[in-house]
């Protein structure tokens, strides 16, 4: 057991924590105000290949493990989880998905794009009525011999605006049930297929996020991923793996916090001394710094499972459970520190404590994470 980082994820950590500090922290406040899409940050970091880091080179990624795509999810998400939401997503779910899945035409025209950041993708699997319930698809996918006629809603898609490719999961058989549904390759442009508005969130406000509607979008056969039936496994997978990049995120958001409470608590004085000598505090540090601790153990254990060729949906629930429940109570008890000035937005932390929630909703829920959990103990 080493938990030490290698020369090359050491470097990858350093150029996420640079990367960051120089690029995401000067106009974040102002960012999330307005809920600005980060674009040309996104720009800049799908030129250093953090966009495409565990794709194959010859798909124009980096060709990098699991562990250093989540040490770089962690050091973004420290400073800005709108940014770090876009990079998990096209990482995670979409480039993962369609290298894993897909076939080498598929690659070839979308994956080479999405690697290097020359476009953003955009997975879709919730509806208004299907959000932990993913069998519970509404969208349709009719099929027409040589296309499919896409109809429905999805809800809540990051990238929603922005992407150029999305990988929609829909019902193609509802008598099969989960067997029946696919997941399809749409690109933005396609006649019949609208993006709604944009939706006005409590976090992670500069990320993209859109309800997408399909009217009888025609989809040519070969844009569908897998064989037919795939679908919902498709999803299953991809999400898997998608969780380990929302827990990286959730554990950069709650080690931000405490690096910053623990700085204020260094300047900050009251009764005649720092704050950090008030017991008090001194306590609430401790145990951040221990349940971060704990938390990226976990993550960097999925992590590593994945990388082994090992079952990570174990381990991958585990870590998102467990980080983003550290990232919420961390961000909380961060702004406490802060006092008055944790209540206002130039000091950070208020909405780091915004951007955690999220983190125990999406790419699934906390509840579903312990069925997930409890499946795989019961067995």
């Amino acid at each position: 057991m080493d938990f030490s980082l290698n020369e090359e994820q050491k470097l990858i950590q350093q150029a996420a924590r640079d990367f960051a500090q120089n690029e995401l922290l000067p106009e974040v406040i102002e960012r999330d105000d307005a809920q600005r899409f980060p674009k040309e940050e996104i720009k800049k970091l799908g030129d250093l290949g953090f966009l495409g880091m565990m794709v194959d080179p010859k798909y124009g990624g980096s060709g990098l493990d699991t562990l250093s795509y989540v040490i770089a999810m962690e050091e973004i998400s420290k400073i800005d989880a709108s940014t770090s939401v876009v990079m998990s997503v096209n990482n995670s779910l979409v480039c993962w998905g369609l290298e894993k899945f897909g076939s080498e035409e598929q690659k070839e025209k979308y994956l080479t794009k999405l690697s290097t950041g020359e476009q953003i993708g955009a997975f879709c699997l919730s509806e208004p009525e299907a959000g932990s319930d993913a069998t519970s698809q509404k969208t349709t996918a009719i099929d027409m011999g040589d296309h499919y006629i896409v109809n429905g809603t999805k809800n809540w898609i990051t990238n929603g605006g922005t992407a150029s490719t999305y990988l929609v999961i829909a019902q193609t058989d509802k008598e099969k049930k989960h067997r029946g549904i696919n997941a399809l390759i749409i690109e933005k442009g396609t006649p019949g297929f609208e993006i709604g508005p944009k939706e006005n969130k409590l976090g992670i406000r500069g990320s993209d996020t859109h309800s997408l509607i399909f009217n009888d979008v025609k989809v040519p056969k070969e844009n569908r991923i897998g064989e037919d039936g795939f679908g919902f496994k498709f999803a299953m997978k991809t999400l898997a793996g998608g969780r380990i990049g929302i827990a990286a995120q959730a554990l950069g958001i709650a080690a931000g916090a405490y690096e910053m409470a623990l700085k204020y608590s260094k300047e900050r004085k009251a009764f005649g001394t720092e704050i950090s000598n008030h017991q008090a505090i001194a306590f609430k540090l401790a145990d951040m710094h221990t349940e971060i601790q704990a938390a990226r153990l976990l993550v960097y254990r999925s992590a590593l499972d994945k990388d082994n060729g090992k079952d990570y949906d174990l381990s991958g629930a585990m870590a998102k459970l467990y980080a983003s429940k550290v990232a919420m109570e961390t961000t909380v008890e961060a702004v406490q520190i802060h006092g008055g000035n944790g209540f206002v937005k130039d000091y950070h932390v208020e909405r780091l404590m915004r951007d955690a929630k999220i983190t125990q909703i999406y790419e699934g829920t906390s509840e579903i994470q312990k069925i997930v959990i409890s499946r795989s103990i019961l067995k």
